[in-house]
């Protein structure tokens, strides 16, 4: 197929939506236009993207469909929008970097990046559509506009609804204690077709789209229906508690939906770019790498970057939930949205905008609105069949006992009507996606990044963890303990070994390189270095193949004899990395390094074994090595792995239970794909952070445990919103059917299921998963 039949991708900005059923309405409405695929809905970070065809539907099209919905609409990134990398920005939080600098130094903070709450907040998906979820989909439907962005719920196009259906309500209930009963009549009549036609609007645009199981559809025969059967003042209060009810999704959907607005907000808009010696102000999203930017006190850091000059205080919290503030020099990574607190730095941009960390985040949440929880899927496909079954059984209640046995009319189909209110699953559609945004969002606050309800759902059904060693459960930066020289001087083992390593990055080579630093021994010139995965490194030093690698390898080779292998033997025994620096068959001596563990990594295990899981070392270092480690860890260990290996002791412990695998390095990255959840360390390669299905920003391994509880927690939410939306469905289909409840009530059961399970949803945003239990 040509790349003009499979069109360019388009994205949109979309507002109004509230809950799932909206997304849903928009894809099914999409998906039916010439040249339209791939239909991609974000509620909560209002994005709209899609394949369009070239010559097939003009954007214009697509644009006037979604409003003819009710939805407000404009490209992504037009002005009025106010949106940055796709999500829309908080405008109550002000951005005094790069200008009013004066009141953004009290307290070493940016005052007004403080200013909103929880603004390290990143929330994700409230709810995303699978795209072949569109035919019979429920949906609420919110007319709304771009400029309800920034408006009080009663400045809304929705709030405005809800206030002058009230007032007509009110007119027609004092017009029934003061005026005659034809005039009570027609003035509860005005008030219901006044209330209910801008409803009745969206659901004939919903039916000529090809949807017409909606709630406005449900809503429009419900109201005209009540009053063709003399029921006019009921018919009134049902189309305001509908309007009522629509306020308070928006009100919940908006809530969740500000941590992302904060969230984009962190980056400020502009920075301090130095030009020979010289500073000017430039757009921060224009920065390139290589470039030096100076970062006074108070001002948020504009991009990634390592601190060129300076030392200073760096407040992460608002990047990684890290409360305190961390002393940084020369040579040390930096995130952008951080708040330089103390000093005046000069940072060297390492990432372009779209690149950062902030922008990691970003596609991180986007990406967990596609990647839907498996329980989510199958409410919504059980959504689809609900509400034409309860207009089904509507239509039977309406017209059998009268048809049948003679029963009244008026009073069947009142029931009928009753039963279509009670038809819309909105409660259960959102059930699953408001947890799993508050999850998410609680979840990023603390640093820690799951990609989507599937993430969470996985995380909550696990029984292992599988640590790597090296910078996952120990530092990751070793020191030289011992050299041993076997051949010639330890500024001969030093300068041969340090040439091997000159330009790797594996934190056993920086050991070694800074070792030789500290010695003031100069590197031999090297050539042709390359890495032997699971045994160390070769290349071609001072003219002659030099290797530095383990000693099973040196053994094997030739260049360690017994005597050698004893004592590298020992050092291992003591938690030590031993590697053999020798040439063509003749060893120089031997290096001993250790890396100690984390602070947290014995705690880190502890909690993982109050909670009933089991965690595993998986490391390339030498057995010896391994036990000591993991003896001080107290937990089991495999050792001397591969990559390959890793991957298949993953797979082995796969079929004992759900495994996650904490990792670190691009060694990792097989793994991480391997397990049921991989999960990275915040401080490793983009590789194992790209690999990897969640990501611990703080560098906590306590957070691993953290991570489960707030997953467990999180279906145990889920759990109870299932059983209140169809438990309160359950009940009121019942007392609908034998007369004991209404018009309203039955308006009121939908409402205030959907209030319920928001408001339930919404109380994992306090939730702490740090307290170990």
């Amino acid at each position: 197929m040509s790349d003009k039949a499979i069109g360019e991708r388009q994205d949109w900005t979309v507002t109004g939506m509230d809950c799932a059923a909206c997304a849903s309405k928009i894809t099914s409405a999409l998906q039916r236009l010439p040249g339209v695929a791939d239909v991609q809905v974000g509620v909560m970070s209002e994005r709209l993207s899609l394949q369009l065809a070239a010559g097939a539907t003009r954007r214009e099209d697509i644009e006037a469909t979604v409003k003819k919905l009710g939805y407000g609409i404009a490209a992504k990134g037009a002005a009025g929008t106010k949106r940055k990398f796709v999500l829309p920005t908080a405008p109550a939080v002000e951005d005094h970097s790069g200008h009013d600098h004066h009141g953004a130094r009290h307290g070493g903070h940016d005052q007004g990046g403080t200013s909103a709450a929880d603004p390290h907040t990143a929330s994700a998906n409230v709810a995303e559509h699978d795209q072949h979820a569109g035919h019979g989909a429920p949906g609420h439907s919110h007319a709304s506009s771009l400029e309800d962005l920034d408006k009080h719920w009663y400045q809304t196009a929705k709030g405005k609804l809800v206030i002058g259906t009230g007032v007509l309500l009110a007119a027609a209930t004092l017009a029934k204690a003061l005026a005659p009963e034809q005039v009570t009549i027609w003035a509860f009549v005005a008030a219901c077709l006044i209330g209910v036609a801008p409803v009745a609007r969206r659901a004939f645009a919903a039916l000529r789209a090809g949807i017409p199981f909606t709630i406005e559809g449900l809503m429009t025969i419900a109201a005209v229906g009540a009053l063709f059967i003399g029921a006019a003042e009921e018919a009134a209060l049902v189309v305001f508690l509908f309007a009522v009810g629509e306020v308070l999704e928006g009100v919940a959907a908006d809530r969740a939906r500000a941590s992302i607005r904060a969230l984009a907000s962190l980056v400020p808009k502009t920075a301090l770019l130095e030009v020979n010696g010289a500073t000017q102000q430039v757009d921060a999203a224009a920065l390139e790498i290589g470039q030096v930017v100076l970062v006074r006190p108070g001002d948020r850091i504009p991009a990634d970057g390592v601190i060129a000059e300076g030392s200073s205080g760096i407040d992460e919290s608002p990047v990684t939930g890290e409360s305190m503030p961390k002393t940084k020099g020369p040579g040390e990574t930096v995130f952008a949205g951080s708040i330089n607190a103390e000093a005046a730095l000069r940072i060297t941009v390492t990432k372009s905008a779209e690149d950062n960390t902030i922008s990691r985040i970003i596609a991180l949440v986007e990406e967990a609105e596609s990647a839907r929880a498996p329980t989510e899927r199958f409410i919504d496909r059980f959504s689809r069949y609900y509400m034409p079954a309860i207009t089904g059984l509507a239509l039977l209640v309406a017209l059998f006992p009268p048809l049948l046995f003679g029963q009244a009319w008026d009073t069947w189909i009142y029931r009928g009507l009753a039963l279509l209110l009670i038809g819309c699953p909105c409660a259960l559609v959102i059930s699953v996606p408001a947890s799993i945004a508050s999850a998410l969002s609680t979840g990023a606050k603390r640093g820690m990044l799951m990609k989507g309800g599937s993430v969470i759902e996985a995380v909550a059904r696990v029984t292992q963890v599988a640590f790597d060693k090296t910078g996952t459960l120990t530092a990751g930066r070793p020191l030289v303990t011992d050299l041993v020289v076997l051949n010639g001087t330890e500024a001969d083992l030093l300068a041969v070994a340090a040439g091997v390593e000159t330009g790797s990055s594996h934190p056993l080579a920086e050991a070694i390189l800074r070792r030789a630093k500290q010695a003031g021994v100069a590197v031999l010139p090297s050539t042709g270095a390359k890495a032997l995965i699971g045994k160390g490194a070769e290349a071609v030093v001072d003219g002659q193949l030099a290797w530095v690698a383990s000693p099973t390898f040196a053994r094997d080779s030739g260049a360690l004899d017994d005597i050698g292998l004893r004592r590298a033997s020992e050092m291992e025994s003591e938690g030590k990395t031993v590697v053999v620096v020798f040439r063509d068959h003749h060893a120089l001596g031997l290096i001993a390094m250790r890396d100690e563990p984390r602070s947290d990594a014995i705690e880190a295990v502890a909690q993982l074994k109050m909670i009933g899981v089991n965690s595993v070392m998986l490391t390339g270092d030498n057995a010896r090595t391994g036990a000591a480690i993991a003896g001080v860890l107290g937990m089991q260990h495999r050792a001397e792995l591969m990559p390959d290996d890793k991957v298949t002791a993953i797979k082995q412990m796969a079929a004992h239970g759900g495994v996650i695998m904490v990792g670190d390095g691009i060694n990792d990255a097989p793994a991480l794909a391997a397990a049921s959840v991989g999960v990275a360390m915040g401080s490793g390669t983009d590789v194992a952070l790209e690999t990897a299905s969640a990501a611990l920003l703080r560098n906590r391994v306590t957070d691993v445990a953290a991570m489960i509880r707030l997953a467990r927690a999180t279906m145990a939410n889920i759990r109870q919103n299932i059983t209140i939306a169809l438990g309160l469905k359950v009940v009121f289909l019942v007392t609908t059917i034998f007369g004991l409840t209404g018009l309203w009530i039955a308006i009121m059961a939908d409402t205030g299921a959907t209030v319920l399970v928001t408001l339930n949803a919404l109380r994992m945003l306090r939730f702490d998963p740090e307290r170990s239990k």
